[in-house]
């Protein structure tokens, strides 16, 4: 049982194809200050150094863009979330872009070598692109296939420079701890893929709850459903992207907002169920982009609105004396 919350802000916007994310956890700062909560006062916050001056380089990728200093910001998220483990906490992480989110699969998976991880991702997009199929070459949408270790061949329309394939194949095996298994993988909310997407979720048979089925069913309901078919999972791992959420209902704070998403209060239940569960290991927000926001700091403060029912609830049933 943890002794504390760790959190850890990630400031990295690398691999996101907009400027401002690495302001969201500022932001969310921000939304608590103003909102006069202590919740970044009750608990330590460690913060990874921000390497976002390589953004200035021309020496760009196409189809990973800035792989080279994607691979240290992985790093350095592992470091943090094993220290974090480590130290009996339990780490909530607030990152930038979503890229990173497969650094901290990768170090739970380290800390964790004799547990199955469960992995919840509650986003509009699967994230599920490799160097060879990635229409844009931003690597925020590559996550998953990385935690997976899936270059999606058979959907292949890029030729990535050697350089590239040989970092992406590092990233695939950085811990040589074993990759997430499918059937361990389940969607909240995807909604905006693209063909290449399509064709992997299909051949892998991943689960994806829409937003109509969370209207249908009701959010609990859903969350009961992502339970059972993490039944054999030893710990689970939740990432939400708060493009996740209706950017009308919410605001257009982030980088690639897509209408039709889940209402704040649906994601909160969501996630109040998993976190009931006692298998949470760790908890991550990203994607807040206050540059963005036509609601002033809106997305930082739904965000937050969010966050907090959910510490208080990791407080009682995960912390101990």
């Amino acid at each position: 049982m943890a002794r504390s919350i760790q959190f850890i802000f990630n400031e990295s916007e690398l691999t996101a194809g907009t400027r401002g994310a690495s302001l969201g956890p500022k932001a969310l700062k921000i939304a608590a200050f103003n909102a006069q909560s202590t919740l970044f006062q009750d608990y330590p916050v460690q913060i990874i150094p921000n390497n976002d001056e390589a953004l200035k380089s021309i020496d760009v990728k196409p189809f990973a863009k800035r792989i080279e200093d994607f691979v240290e910001v992985f790093k350095q998220v592992d470091v943090e979330v094993s220290g974090a483990v480590n130290q009996d906490a339990f780490p909530i992480l607030i990152s930038g872009d979503h890229g990173s989110a497969a650094g901290t699969i990768a170090a739970l998976q380290k800390n964790y070598p004799n547990k199955t991880l469960g992995v919840v991702w509650i986003d509009a997009h699967a994230d599920l692109h490799s160097p060879y199929t990635t229409p844009s070459g931003n690597m925020h949408g590559m996550p998953l296939a990385i935690a997976l270790g899936e270059d999606n061949l058979e959907s292949r329309c890029n030729e990535p420079h050697p350089d590239t394939v040989r970092l992406w194949n590092e990233l695939k095996s950085y811990n040589d701890t074993g990759k997430i298994q499918p059937e361990h993988l389940v969607f909240v909310a995807v909604r905006d893929t693209e063909a290449p997407e399509d064709s992997l979720m299909a051949k892998l048979k991943l689960k994806n709850h829409k937003v109509d089925d969370v209207r249908r069913k009701g959010p609990k309901v859903i969350a009961r459903d992502i339970l059972k078919q993490l039944e054999a999972c030893d710990l689970i791992y939740v990432s939400f992207d708060v493009d996740s959420m209706d950017p009308v209902e919410v605001s257009y704070g982030t980088g690639t907002p897509v209408k039709h998403g889940l209402f704040p209060i649906e994601a909160l239940d969501i996630m109040e169920v998993l976190v009931q569960s006692k298998k949470l290991c760790c908890l991550e927000f990203v994607e807040i982009n206050p540059c963005l926001d036509n609601k002033q700091n809106k997305m930082a403060e739904t965000a937050l609105s969010v966050l907090e029912p959910l510490v208080d609830q990791i407080e009682k049933l995960y912390l101990g004396s």
